[in-house]
């Protein structure tokens, strides 16, 4: 496995601190010595990497993300980036589609990140400036636990015919049988992208975010999605997003990413 830090942030001065939680989710992963399917953790044996960024030059740092992601796809066989905030993942997104165009992206969020376009990329539009300039197939993208939706979003998953899973509906019936349908959807992709912004998680699991969303996930119903999802054959890469380490309380956000990370592992 392929562990990338890209400590890009472009959260409208609201994410501060997100650059940081790299280095802090590897420091608690020394913690974990095996997940739970049983596989030894060991970081010293990681293949480890850091995009150098400049986050006052938003162009070169998409640039920088964009280049270095493609080259990290087109020799490694699985990749996690851990951010940053979520605009980073306009770029990781954005290569991986470039050497995989018929694959999907699954996104747990509580927000749709679908807001009107700003001329960099941010973390509430960079889901919409994929689709928007044809990157991305709306067909081939499904959001998994929103909450908060504005209106003009709510307007934009309609016209896009987006997929998604409202948290309620989740939790108002078997999330085995949510997670039993994005299964389907997701074995049907050539590749598969997991993007995971940890404000999906509800804050008394997860605190540590900018836009905190009571009503999420537990940490075991996700762990129980990523779990299913990595086991598919098609799963090709992934990023951890939103952490903000200075915002933390006993350190469960942090050591929720690193476990998380151990079993994309």
């Amino acid at each position: 496995m392929y562990v990338v830090k890209v400590p890009g942030i472009n959260g409208l001065g609201k994410t501060k601190g997100c650059e940081n939680s790299g280095n802090e989710i590897l420091k608690e992963l020394k913690n974990i010595h095996t997940n739970e399917q049983g596989r030894i953790v060991d970081v010293s044996l990681l293949d480890l990497e850091e995009i150098h960024l400049d986050n006052s030059n938003l162009e070169l740092t998409n640039s920088l993300i964009y280049k270095n992601s493609l080259e990290m796809f087109e020799t490694k066989p699985k990749v996690v980036f851990l951010g940053g905030d979520h605009s980073i993942s306009y770029s990781t997104v954005k290569a991986f589609l470039k050497l995989n165009p018929s694959s999907g992206l699954i996104i747990f969020d509580s927000h749709a990140d679908l807001m009107p376009t700003l001329p960099s990329p941010v973390h509430e539009d960079w889901l919409r400036t994929l689709l928007e300039k044809g990157i991305l197939d709306p067909e081939r993208v499904l959001i998994v636990g929103l909450q908060n939706i504005d209106e003009e979003e709510r307007k934009f998953l309609d016209e896009y015919k987006i997929k998604t899973f409202l948290a309620k509906d989740i939790f108002s019936g078997s999330c085995q049988d949510v997670c039993d349908s994005v299964m389907e959807i997701a074995r049907n992709w050539n590749n598969l992208y997991v993007s995971v912004d940890i404000d999906a998680v509800d804050p008394a699991f997860a605190p540590a975010v900018a836009y905190p969303e009571p009503g999420g996930f537990s940490s075991r119903e996700l762990l129980y999605f990523l779990q299913r999802l990595t086991s598919l054959k098609n799963f090709k890469a992934a990023d951890i997003v939103e952490v903000i380490p200075k915002k933390d309380v006993n350190e469960i956000t942090v050591k929720l990413a690193a476990k998380i990370l151990s079993e994309l592992m």
